[in-house]
């Protein structure tokens, strides 16, 4: 990834930090008793596979999420010249026994290190890890960024109903900002699943957000920039609820001693530390989320190649008035630096 550099114009050319990988097939289990949750593929028309979990068919893909040469074919109509994918977040399979995930996401880590050797420079990787086990995440971790040249992880925003910003994942998160390390933080399993009435996708719909909400809220009330304040930290979906909740947490900070005591500093001021995608499918939101997080925090978000993606997420920011400088920053500028990218003019894709 060292030598992916992102285009300094502000009219094309952004890099998407949320696209999604699936493989085309998964590895045969090698140990003695499998767990229920280990995924399969089985067939289905035309050029689509359904990932199937525990003997159900959790999600039907197209061929875009392993096909490299199809995944490019969308990149120059979305306006991207460079796309980080990472796993579809279900793969990260936190509820397994941590060693069998840990042997299914070395194979996706790898299957991604393929995909971006064979993407011309247009692609590149985000890994996953066993977070269950910190000590193995901080293994896989490590082989992700020295062996494989990924600029960072994917870590959903919970792991078995423990949010993110929880004292027990400190040490990763060490290990994260010693090896300059980005972490993008993507909804999984989310809370609440028992208060929506109506189908299945309304698990994308509505509580993707609201659990990446309180995964940032977790983020800021845990301290967690605090304690790393080089940690480079992203949220999917644009923060998800955050930017409704942060005035409520803000204030709160300012009324209550407890949270005053607890929170070592400003909500507001922490929340503009953190980076978000711009995943939210509307531009009035896309504006909000700039005054309330700040221009140089938020970076291109798609769920590539998924068909709930965002199908034009540069020509969404360039028609939200901003003027050129923070085009730029939004477009790609802010991406390159999450990514720890170095900044240089490439060609049009």
């Amino acid at each position: 990834m060292s030598g992916v550099a992102a285009r300094a114009s502000c009219t094309c050319g952004g890099i998407d930090v949320h696209a999604h990988v699936v493989p085309e097939n998964f590895p045969a289990y090698i140990g003695r008793s499998m767990p229920a949750d280990w995924p399969s593929m089985a067939p289905a028309q035309p050029c689509h596979r359904h990932v199937m979990i525990a003997g159900k068919n959790y999600r039907t893909v197209s061929d875009r999420c392993w096909d490299v040469a199809k995944r490019l074919q969308d990149l120059p109509g979305m306006g991207l010249a460079l796309q980080v994918m990472s796993p579809m977040p279900e793969l990260l399979s936190y509820w397994m026994p941590a060693a069998d995930a840990q042997q299914l996401l070395r194979f996706l880590n790898d299957q991604i290190a393929a995909m971006v050797d064979a993407g011309g420079g247009q692609l590149a990787g985000l890994g996953a890890v066993p977070l269950q086990d910190v000590d193995l995440a901080i293994r896989e971790l490590e082989y992700a960024v020295k062996a494989l040249g990924f600029a960072g992880v994917e870590v959903g925003s919970n792991i078995n109903g423990v949010p993110i910003g929880a004292p027990v994942f400190d040490p990763f998160f060490e290990a994260c900002e010693a090896l300059g390390a980005a972490v993008f933080v993507h909804a999984i399993r989310p809370a609440g699943m028992e208060r929506l009435v109506g189908p299945a996708p309304l698990q994308q719909v509505i509580a993707y957000p609201g659990d990446v909400g309180l995964a940032a809220a977790s983020v800021i009330t845990g301290n967690l920039l605090v304690r790393r304040p080089k940690l480079r930290i992203a949220f999917s979906h644009g923060g998800g609820t955050l930017a409704s909740l942060l005035p409520r947490l803000q204030q709160g900070w300012g009324v209550f001693p407890a949270l005053r005591d607890s929170v070592l500093a400003a909500p507001a001021e922490q929340a503009r530390r953190l980076f978000y995608d711009t995943l939210v499918f509307d531009t009035p939101t896309l504006r909000h989320l700039v005054a309330s997080f700040g221009d140089t925090q938020l970076m291109v978000g798609t769920d590539h190649p998924f068909n709930f993606h965002d199908h034009t997420p540069v020509q969404r920011i360039e028609a939200a008035g901003f003027d050129a400088d923070t085009t730029a920053r939004l477009v790609h500028q802010n991406a390159e630096r999450f990514l720890g990218l170095p900044h240089k003019k490439v060609s049009t894709p």
